[in-house]
């Protein structure tokens, strides 16, 4: 028997899984971060909204986009 281990040069389909794999992950991560801040923003009372600077306008307009973008 061969107790030799398998030490193949991953190939250019492995890397462009693995990148593909990362850029995914990646885009989960943020989708859900946005989805997190919006959450938030809609929490906030109109004193803290002035405090930042967005008007009630800008908020709602926000909170309609999908978390996606």
């Amino acid at each position: 028997m061969n107790q030799l281990l398998d030490v193949s040069v991953p190939t250019a389909q492995t890397k462009l899984r693995f990148l593909w794999l990362s850029q995914l992950s990646r885009s989960l991560a943020n989708s859900l971060e946005r989805a997190r801040t919006r959450r938030l923003l809609g929490q906030l009372d109109e004193h803290q909204l002035s405090d930042l600077g967005i008007s009630l306008a800008d908020r709602l307009n926000e909170l309609d986009k999908p978390f996606w973008r």
